[in-house]
């Protein structure tokens, strides 16, 4: 229990610092949020994506969802799918529940909006604006190509900080 109180920590912390860097594009190799450097802290929580970091402390995504099951039925309530799957080609949890916010917030498509910040190819009968899954974007450039009209940076900011919220109340509730 002390473990996943520490892990919840360390993620609410890295979710509330990450827009702030992310914002800036610092160079350096710092060791940031989670354990990993602070260039891929930040790349990962902007949704671009340099590598795996996925796995958390040793823990795989899937792992963590599968003992969190509070978390898991959120991200299904906002998006329409298992929280497996949704979650399946984002960086990290935190990334995953953010866009999930996003596409409840703005009514825009969860798949659409999985694709651009993945990079991968919408889901089968996801009818989405083209380009979108060619290139990995963050979450504000994807919010911007689904919904131009949205103030990106404000969307982006209120679905990282109901994304962070939701992290610390499932991990001291699971």
């Amino acid at each position: 229990m002390k473990k996943l109180n520490v892990l919840a920590l360390a993620l609410a912390v890295g979710l509330y610092l990450a827009p702030a860097h992310a914002q800036h594009g610092h160079a350096g190799g710092g060791r940031g949020a989670m354990g990993m450097n602070s260039n891929h802290a930040n790349s990962a929580a902007s949704g671009h994506t340099t590598g795996s970091t996925a796995a958390v402390h040793g823990k795989a995504m899937s792992d963590l969802l599968s003992e969190n099951s509070k978390l898991s039925d959120k991200i299904a309530s906002l998006t329409g799918e298992s929280a497996q799957q949704a979650c399946l080609g984002f960086k990290n949890l935190g990334q995953c529940v953010a866009a999930a916010h996003v596409s409840k917030n703005l009514g825009i498509s969860f798949a659409c909006l999985k694709s651009g910040m993945t990079g991968t190819a919408p889901a089968t009968g996801a009818t989405c604006p083209a380009g979108t899954g060619g290139k990995s974007m963050s979450l504000g450039k994807s919010i911007t190509a689904l919904n131009p009209k949205a103030d990106s940076k404000t969307e982006a900011k209120q679905a990282q900080s109901q994304a962070s919220q939701d992290l610390k109340e499932t991990a001291s509730n699971s």
